[in-house]
């Protein structure tokens, strides 16, 4: 790991070269008798991640993180506990967040789709504590993908679809459009074999045309920016091919017909700059009709910035022209990485905060998911598909799924904004609830006091946090009523066994009143089993299958609420005004712990 060591010494302080050579040491022990299935040792895959971290200009922890990023899930004999003991609580939370559920023993109990499910909230979640989590994971990634050739067939499509599916997404709603781009044309190979080589075929016969133009456009536009008194780096770069195919998939065209096979960037020292560059490009090449956007004015949600033109050549042939600040193709290459270049220590969290919005509002999601699959389902349909950016009355840019209504763009700004939705405004004029939005449309939302959702709202609304949020509405309205009924149901269960339900203390309640499919308390079941309650107990929080809430009450996970081990029940007691939800065991569960927990 010479080369790492050697580039990290330019930047990295003495201490900092210490706690990175002490990483060195600790990854080339720990992967010692591992290779990859190319036939190398292990560590040149942490080391070519580490590497890749410090050229995007992240801070040491996150260097020496992405070193030892594999040690806890590969090595059998280094836990969590060792990495902070050696090298610190920061590095350990981002170790932590990379790792899959291999070494919990909960893994063992669940199918390899809940446990991808469950390796995606854990990555979510712990992205939300700290975002360079993500980079550390979309690097990793990015050098799996690069050497998949080595892999099985079966591996290499399952890794690109994974990829397609939830990183190269990820990455674009971090900002991070270098590798978003490289992502998804390596995964467009794997998956997509034929349609690769035939698009590439397609490409060819005019490649050497496009690139004479991209090379005389580069040259045209330094001289009149020179002439300008405007400093610029400039440069192109054919179209990434994934981005074609989807074009061409999306609106059913052939390669002809895509103005913008190939792009020049134009990099400048100010925003001035940007405006006047555009300007003198503009009167050189005659520009597409409808082809302008401007989103140095109108930022995407991803933190993107740029003007975007596309021009027609002396031959006619069309390219894109890009023009952006040098701090703007920072953050549009690297994006949340973009914060730590060039900067002393760690980049400042309320200004990270400010960029990550959409996160928070994706964990939300978790409150209203009945489990962790619908919970990573439902941030792929909100936040990885394709979007639409609209505007609040005050110029706030909402980002929304394709196809979403205003009620959508109500529930997102805030779930009383919805619940109280009268009527909408979409460019000053009234419009129906159930209007598709568009891009750039500014959306108001009129609130009634005594306004209320409808049932119907759930088949209008596109968006899951919209839907998810509706649906509480109901819950919580109908909650009343739910408590009512559940008391009748107790106490004809309690009048069928000859007792009175206000007799009954809380525990002998529990015990006591199992409903016509046998459920049973934890003390019942311990009992049944023949076993100390504690023990038991303790046996169910050490499997996770079990954990204690913010208010200590034993509750089950939801897969194995979902495997029928446990169901939740609203319960009453009318003699001490008690109410709430039970945790009870059924048949299914009962038999399952019989057998596991045999010797307790």
């Amino acid at each position: 790991m010479a080369d790492l060591r050697e580039a990290c010494a330019q930047r990295f302080t003495q201490e900092e070269m210490e706690l990175l050579d002490r990483a060195i040491a600790f990854a080339k022990e720990a992967h010692k008798d591992q290779k990859r299935e190319s036939g190398e040792p292990y560590y040149t895959h942490p080391e070519a991640v580490a590497r890749m971290l410090f050229d995007m200009g992240m801070d040491s922890h996150t260097v020496i993180a992405g070193l030892l990023h594999d040690v806890v899930e590969d090595c059998a004999a280094v836990t969590l506990d060792t990495v902070r003991t050696n090298f610190g609580e920061d590095i350990a939370i981002m170790v932590d967040g990379v790792t899959k559920l291999t070494k919990t023993g909960k893994s063992d109990i669940l199918t390899k789709e809940e446990a991808q499910a469950e390796n995606l909230r854990k990555l979510f979640l712990a992205i939300a504590k700290d975002v360079r989590v993500v980079i550390i994971k979309l690097t990793d990634r990015l050098h799996n993908l690069r050497t998949l050739e080595y892999c099985t067939e079966e591996k290499q499509i399952r890794k690109a679809r994974e990829t397609l599916d939830v990183y190269a997404p990820l990455a674009h709603r971090f900002g991070m459009g270098a590798i978003k781009c490289e992502l998804e044309d390596l995964c467009f190979q794997y998956l997509w074999p034929e349609e690769y080589q035939n698009l590439k075929k397609q490409i060819e016969p005019q490649q050497r045309e496009r690139m004479q133009t991209l090379e005389t456009a580069i040259a045209t536009i330094k001289t009149h920016l020179a002439a300008a008194g405007i400093e610029a780096q400039i440069n192109g770069r054919p179209k990434h091919l994934y981005s074609i195919y989807k074009k061409i998939q999306r609106q059913n065209r052939v390669v002809q017909d895509i103005y913008d096979l190939i792009a020049v960037r134009v990099i400048v020292n100010t925003i001035n700059d940007c405006y006047a560059a555009l300007g003198i490009i503009h009167a050189i090449w005659k520009p597409v009709p409808g082809r302008f956007k401007d989103y140095i004015a109108m930022p995407k949600t991803n933190m993107y910035r740029s003007l975007h033109t596309t021009l027609f050549s002396e031959t006619g042939l069309p390219f894109e022209v890009q023009i952006r600040t040098f701090e703007m193709h920072r953050t549009a290459e690297y994006g949340i990485a973009a914060h730590w270049m060039y900067k002393e220590g760690r980049a400042n969290r309320d200004e990270l905060d400010s960029k990550l919005a959409w996160l928070r509002e994706a964990l939300e999601l978790e409150n209203y998911a009945d489990n962790t699959r619908e919970f990573v389902e439902n941030i792929r349909k909100d936040f990885f598909s394709d979007y639409v950016y609209v505007l609040t009355p005050r110029g706030q840019i909402i980002d929304l799924v394709t196809g979403s209504t205003p009620l959508d763009f109500a529930y997102r700004i805030h779930s009383n904004v919805g619940n109280h939705a009268q009527h909408a405004k979409v460019n000053g004029a009234i419009v129906r609830l159930d209007y598709k939005l568009k891009n750039n449309d500014v959306v108001e939302i009129v609130t009634a006091p005594n306004a209320t959702p409808s049932r119907d709202w759930l088949k209008i609304v596109k968006t899951q946090q919209a839907k998810a949020k509706i649906r509480q509405w109901f819950k919580k309205a109908n909650r009343e009523e739910n408590i009512q009924r559940g008391k009748e149901m107790l106490s004809e269960a309690a009048r069928r066994q000859g007792r009175q339900l206000s007799e009954l203390s809380k525990a002998e309640y529990f015990d006591e009143l199992v409903d016509r499919n046998l459920l049973t308390s934890f003390r019942e079941t311990a009992k049944q089993l023949h076993v100390k309650e504690r023990a038991f107990v303790d046996f169910l929080l050490s499997h996770k299958y079990v954990y204690r809430d913010k208010k200590g009450k034993l509750t089950p996970y939801a897969q194995h609420t979902e495997k029928g081990l446990f169901e939740l029940k609203e319960c009453v007691n009318e003699k001490t005004q008690w109410s709430g939800t039970q945790t009870l065991i059924t048949p299914k569960g009962r038999e399952t712990f019989r057998l596991l927990c045999q010797g307790l």
